[in-house]
């Protein structure tokens, strides 16, 4: 009868949980969710401007391949 344990006898002592483990997986995820976050913010600004950004860059692309040269040469 050695063997057992009296309950409820004695001082209680408090066990501290090891949650390195666990911060470690909530720190992943954190990083992920801003990673995925991130991704989604550019791609909502890259489709919102898209069009406008095309435009512009078509427009880019003539006056430097066409209308300058145009002007160096002098053929206008």
């Amino acid at each position: 009868m050695a063997e057992e344990e009296e309950y409820g006898k004695g001082v209680p002592t408090v066990i501290n949980p090891n949650m390195g483990p666990i911060e470690a997986v909530v720190e992943d995820i954190r990083y992920r969710a801003q990673l995925i976050a991130r991704n989604q913010k550019l791609d909502s600004g890259v489709s919102a401007t898209g069009i406008s950004g095309f435009i512009a860059g078509f427009v880019f692309v003539i006056l430097m391949v066409v209308i300058l040269p145009m002007f160096i040469w002098s053929v206008v």
